[in-house]
């Protein structure tokens, strides 16, 4: 063996296995430069005012939502008209996947976005230099930071704005007619901002005359400290209320009853 790697190197030739170390280096280095491009992409900053963005964000607008909203965004039988919907719908709408419509439903469903974070603000430009509208929010609402007196403010918010539909733990819940309040855990806070101040679907809009723009960053606050923190009282069962709380007792409670009676009768018998 020692004589064979001697002869190869005093021969000039390389190693058999030194064309696959150089693939190997080569799709790694490819695959790193890959994932930095698209991540300088995706959080590149994008001026929502440039006429580039706009005519990049009508483009395509015109090729993946006018079948629906029609080609000026006017609004169709089939979706509504965007004139005046602003930056911030469009942002939430297609940044949470909802949009464009995987199947006509009762409301749109999360799934992973179809578009990079810059195809998205460029659509949202497009739409908002139609007519003006609720705009994208200011990041300094969005850091989720508010000391322990502005989480308390934020709770009490939910409580009384959103629990009636979210649930108090924040786990989502059931509407009428197949339509649903969704989880809010694990949501950004940017898309949480632009659902208050948009109301997507079955939501109300609170804009900052209902709900200011700090009380809004103490709801975010809020949320992300009872995702972030461990439950306390034992098992959740989802965080969803009573019903799967009574479901639990019935099915394990008196299962339970039923199997001691049956144990404590056949040792009798």
């Amino acid at each position: 063996m020692a004589r064979s790697h001697t002869k190869l190197r005093k021969s000039g030739r390389r190693h058999p296995l030194a064309t696959v170390a150089l693939v190997a280096i080569g799709l790694m280095v490819t695959g790193g430069a890959y994932a930095a491009i698209n991540q300088t992409s995706a959080t590149a900053e994008v001026d929502l005012t440039s006429p580039a963005t706009i005519e990049a964000g009508e483009k395509l607008f015109g090729a993946n939502c006018a079948t629906c909203h029609g080609a000026a965004a006017q609004g169709t039988d089939d979706g509504p008209s965007l004139i005046g919907a602003g930056a911030a719908s469009v942002n939430f709408q297609v940044g949470t996947g909802r949009m464009p419509l995987a199947f006509q439903g009762p409301q749109g469903m999360v799934k992973p976005a179809q578009f990079t974070e810059e195809q998205t603000l460029q659509m949202a430009a497009y739409v908002a230099s139609l007519a003006p509208g609720p705009e994208l929010p200011n990041s300094r609402y969005l850091q989720a930071d508010s000391d322990d007196e502005g989480i308390a403010n934020g709770g009490e918010l939910f409580r009384i704005n959103c629990a009636m539909c979210h649930n108090v733990a924040a786990a989502g819940g059931a509407l009428t007619e197949g339509k649903f309040a969704p989880k809010l855990t694990g949501v950004a806070p940017t898309h949480i901002y632009e659902a208050m101040i948009t109301g997507p679907q079955n939501m109300p809009v609170f804009n900052d005359a209902n709900i200011s723009p700090q009380d809004k960053a103490d709801i975010i606050s809020y949320l992300k400290y009872i995702e972030n923190e461990p439950a306390v009282g034992g098992l959740t069962l989802g965080s969803i209320g009573p019903v799967a709380e009574g479901l639990f007792i019935w099915v394990i409670g008196l299962g339970a009853v039923i199997g001691l009676t049956v144990w404590v009768t056949a040792k009798s018998n």
